[in-house]
């Protein structure tokens, strides 16, 4: 029987977590602590509690909202450099004034938008519903929406309704094999949906286009690699997605207009990028639209997921907040079956921390070899890098105790040899801090697999997050997979776009929805000894 379980999972009533914003404690019996505005609309449209335990309970059912139209941003006029300059000088004065304005008097609490209505109003108005027969929780919407346009999209993801959507009979015989993604869902193709976020994009800047580069072979295009050899490929996707009530309300990204930040676009954009890649697992940090984006969407492509919010969360700090951000694992059902799932709250020694992490067992249909994938998002900030290694030596522990063999011990830690590891990450630590070195030097055999874009081998890319905020701006590396190099080998690995698609204003933008880059490795099984 499928388990899923929580570590070290007794929470706090009170006090806060070290390095985080000083703020009230969270009520004991509350972990969403919203605004006035958001709790009337969940109270009136959401089957959501208003309150729930830490680790959300996945039958727990949110609104379904709809991400919206989805056809080639290809077609779509260029923006240049001189464009973007233009657009943000236009807009910068106004944006600075309506920070300003915001956050005046607002004492520890910190504005989003304009609360509720930008974070349920946006995604609620483009919601629909093409049955003949109008559920009552899409009907409500509808009465609230002025859009009258049906897409296949909102079909897929009315799933109130219990009629067949057009998108179910749309399934494309040309693109079945799962080894470039997930297999085409019961609720729709990716390719359909993907040219659906492309459309809705058509506005805005065209995406950062990279290349997958083979170890020893270069640049390569996947879709024209071996089928067979391709079969065997387990995608792996590692992203920081920016929670958007840190974005709009606390993260301070000087150089990125507020507009860039709207979720009624944005949402577009981080779906886009796990469209266009499809991986077989994807591993997500700051992920504050879990129940009422990613979980129904990503569902009706053929992804299960599992969610493990932050105690005491700094999204909640944010008026209008979406509640607590956290970490999410996803992974394709056509490729990968679900052996065990666990929520780990990392702790100091003794001391539980705010950070957490998911521990999830898959079993692979083609191999029939299982693999242990972990996501995680340790302490942020300078000053705490004592605090980051601690946590990183705890999830090591606990993944060795997760990976031991039922049937006992198997080498110096009771590893047992067919279950490998992938650690996936935002470790908030360059290369040189001690939390990296316990993982490259830990008994697990870890090692990282963005170390193969470099020549030697031997370095990581000069930077997976790129920003300028009111303290200067930021170009460094602190996002990883982790993968056990006895185990598996690294096939191909998407390389990082340069400065100058990334642009003078940095990251997050018009054209890339984080302040992160995402991380995408292609891995297979090594051959297993005989014994």
């Amino acid at each position: 029987m499928h388990a899923h379980r929580e570590m070290n999972s007794d929470y706090p009533t009170g006090g806060q977590s070290p390095g985080e914003k000083e703020t009230e404690p969270p009520p004991a019996n509350a972990m969403y602590h919203q605004s006035p505005a958001v709790s009337r609309l969940s109270s009136s449209l959401l089957t959501l509690p208003k309150e729930l335990p830490a680790f959300c309970a996945s039958n727990h059912r949110m609104l379904v909202m709809n991400p919206g139209l989805l056809n080639s941003r290809a077609g779509s006029p260029y923006y240049s450099e001189t464009h973007i300059d233009n657009l943000n000088n236009k807009r910068k004065k106004h944006a600075i004034q309506t920070r300003q304005e915001r956050f005046a008097g607002s004492g520890t609490v910190c504005p989003m938008g304009s609360g509720a209505s930008r974070l349920y109003s946006s995604l609620a108005q483009t919601l629909v519903s093409t049955s003949t027969t109008t559920t009552p929780l899409a009907q409500t919407l509808v009465n609230n929406t002025t859009t009258t346009t049906t897409t296949p999209l909102a079909q897929t993801l009315v799933s109130t309704s219990t009629t067949t959507t057009p998108l179910a009979h749309h399934q494309d015989p040309q693109h079945p094999s799962p080894s470039q993604g997930c297999h085409s869902p019961p609720g729709g193709h990716p390719l359909e949906l993907l040219r659906e976020c492309e459309e809705a994009l058509r506005d805005r800047p065209p995406r950062l286009l990279r290349a997958f580069i083979c170890p020893g072979e270069g640049e390569v295009d996947r879709e024209e690699v071996d089928n067979d050899a391709t079969q065997r490929t387990i995608r792996v996707m590692q992203w920081n997605i920016l929670a958007q009530a840190l974005g709009e309300g606390m993260d301070s990204f000087v150089n990125c207009p507020l507009e860039a930040l709207n979720w009624a676009e944005r949402k577009y954009l981080i779906l886009e990028e796990i469209l266009t890649y499809r991986p077989h697992i994807l591993c997500l940090q700051e992920v504050d639209h879990y129940y009422d984006t990613f979980q129904p969407i990503l569902a009706s492509l053929g992804y299960r997921g599992n969610f493990c919010p932050k105690p005491w969360s700094p999204c909640l700090d944010v008026e209008g907040n979406n509640g607590p951000d956290g970490c999410a694992l996803f992974y394709d059902e056509a490729r990968l079956d679900l052996v065990d799932s666990v929520n780990v709250r990392l702790c100091d020694l003794f001391t539980p921390t705010n950070q957490v992490a998911v521990v999830t067992t898959l079993r692979c249909r083609v191999t029939g070899r299982r693999l242990c994938v972990a996501v995680t998002h340790l302490k942020a900030r300078s000053g705490w890098e004592c605090l980051r290694s601690a946590q990183g030596s705890d999830l090591l522990r606990n993944l060795a105790t997760l990976t031991q063999s039922p049937g006992g011990p198997s080498g110096p830690i009771g590893v047992s040899p067919d279950t490998p590891l992938l650690v996936c990450g935002d470790f908030n630590a360059v290369p040189s801090e001690d939390v990296y070195q316990r993982f490259a030097s830990s008994p697990l055999i870890l090692d990282s697999a963005y170390k193969r874009l470099s020549r030697d081998g031997l370095s990581e890319p000069a930077y997976t997050t790129w920003k300028i905020r009111p303290t200067g701006e930021c170009c460094t590396t602190l996002d990883y997979i982790w993968y056990s190099r006895e185990a598996f080998s690294v096939d191909a690995v998407l390389d990082m776009p340069t400065e100058e698609q990334i642009g003078p204003n940095r990251l997050p933008s018009y054209n890339y929805p984080s302040d992160h880059l995402s991380l995408v490795c292609d891995f297979s099984f090594k051959k297993q000894q005989e014994e």
